[in-house]
């Protein structure tokens, strides 16, 4: 047994050909994020310290949709959500609706720990931050110029949009490989275990580009985009609508509860047989220290790194690494 920690930035149809002014700051975020969260670990900090510390990290990274980076809804809007969760006690917080808030998921864990409810919402939850003292802004923050032209592109193609979906390319442009082919930018994920096998998760999101007014995903969802038990930590990203119809995060602690699978058997049933491909990833670490990263989609943002040495950093499958 010893400490394990992994982190997501999304999963999706992420193409080989990114291009390398887009691919390379968000693989700096994650190595960045992981030496954050593994010297956390490595100073005895509690699981749950690292996971929103870890994701606090992420949602200040305008290169991925949580936090500054998040996508517009339909009328060009921000609206952020997140959860974390204990694996220990099986405390919980979660908030959605979120617009001025600069880090949602350390809101969600005020929600769980200040307190009797679970999750807040819109302007009940906006009023909490602001008697609470965290940190808000102007939404007009999160507005990035990038994501401006996301959601033009989003609402030409009328469409709602997963993270990374390619844009829509203009017949003229047809010999134009899809070089910058992620028209949004990843939900984020964290999943801690320390060396006495506490466990915990956390996840932040702004969503779905072009999304309706109010849709909430599976992020903010205990056992569909977050959950940890006695026996795992699970982040989800992807498709929300899909993961919360296969509860995709209890279902992998359900499979080693009741079946009595490893966390890696247990991931990969769960992402290969429970959701359609090309809809979900997740990053998940069990009580013993196992570490699993597992998606049915093209690539997913990803990294790990466990107390015996191994680490690792990847987007697509390794054979494109």
């Amino acid at each position: 047994m010893g400490w394990a920690i992994a982190l997501h930035g999304g999963a999706g149809d992420i193409p080989v050909s990114l291009a390398a002014e887009r691919r390379r700051p968000r693989e700096a975020a994650l190595r960045h994020c992981l030496r954050v969260g593994v010297d956390a670990l490595k100073a005895q900090k509690s699981p749950l310290d690292v996971v929103e510390l870890v994701v606090r990290e992420l949602e200040n990274n305008p290169h991925y949709n949580a936090g500054r980076g998040s996508v517009l809804t339909r009328e060009g809007t921000i609206e952020m959500e997140a959860s974390i969760m204990d694996g220990k006690t099986k405390r919980c917080g979660a908030v959605s609706g979120l617009t001025t808030v600069v880090n949602p998921i350390s809101l969600a864990r005020l929600v769980m720990e200040k307190t009797p409810h679970i999750y807040l919402a819109f302007d009940g939850a906006e009023r909490f931050a602001r008697e609470q003292g965290i940190e808000t802004v102007d939404s007009s923050h999160f507005i990035t110029q990038e994501n401006i032209e996301r959601l033009k592109q989003a609402k030409e193609a009328n469409r709602v949009q997963i993270d990374y979906t390619p844009p829509i390319q203009n017949d003229k442009k047809k010999e134009t490989p899809i070089a910058d082919g992620d028209s949004q930018i990843g939900t984020v994920g964290c999943v801690a275990v320390d060396s006495h096998g506490n466990l915990a998760s956390a996840t932040s999101t702004g969503g779905l580009v072009n999304k309706m007014v109010g849709r909430i995903g599976d992020t903010p969802i205990i056992g569909a985009g977050t959950y940890a038990n006695n026996l795992c930590a699970v982040s989800a990203t992807g498709k929300g609508e899909a993961i919360m119809r296969g509860t995709v995060a209890r279902d992998v602690a359900a499979l080693m509860e009741f079946k009595g699978l490893s966390l890696k058997e247990a991931a990969a049933y769960v992402v290969e047989e429970c959701v359609p491909k090309g809809n979900v990833g997740l990053v998940a670490v069990s009580a013993k220290g196992e570490v699993t990263m597992s998606y049915n989609t093209t690539g997913m943002f990803r990294a790990c790194a466990t107390e015996d040495g191994y680490s690792e950093i990847a987007i697509w499958p390794s054979v494109h690494n």
